[in-house]
């Protein structure tokens, strides 16, 4: 698999907070580690389909400007063909990630899993939507360090 490229699927409820912000912040990770060539693609979903459509939350661009990071996406809900797709599906939370479990079809390729995972433990990245702008602040700074975690983990990177 070292030759070949891999996709990345980030995962939460509505694709407007976490799962976008991961997506970029994991975009821009890889890139920063001089690594980003290694993916085929690095997209991120909902479980539900609220915001079909939507621009990622204002909080979470902002969020991700005052650090350096670009976010350019549209929500979008998990299909079935996403665990052929990609290699890796990651969950925000256990809600997401038992509701990735049910619809995940028999023998399809995806590892499903949390992306806390990549933290050195399995860590809950929580949703902000309903809390002030700290919530943000920490949903980044893990998405950072699990990106990192990914990166060192699955690709064997030195950070």
């Amino acid at each position: 698999m070292a030759s070949e490229k891999i996709s990345v699927l980030m995962v939460c409820l509505g694709n407007i907070c976490r799962s976008p912000m991961a997506e970029a912040v994991f975009r821009h990770t890889a890139e920063k580690h001089g690594v980003l060539e290694r993916f085929d693609v690095i997209d991120s979903a909902g479980t539900g389909a609220y915001h079909v459509g939507h621009k990622p939350d204002s909080r979470s661009v902002a969020e991700c400007a005052k650090n350096g990071v670009e976010v350019v996406h549209r929500a979008r809900q998990v299909r079935a063909s996403d665990f052929e797709r990609f290699d890796y599906v990651l969950a925000m939370d256990e809600e997401n990630l038992g509701d990735l479990e049910r619809r995940r079809p028999g023998g399809s390729k995806a590892k499903v899993m949390m992306f806390g995972e990549f933290g050195g433990g399995r860590e809950v990245v929580e949703d902000p939507y309903y809390g002030g702008q700290r919530g943000f602040e920490v949903n980044f700074g893990q998405c950072g360090r699990f990106s990192e975690g990914f990166l060192r983990e699955v690709l064997g990177v030195e950070i």
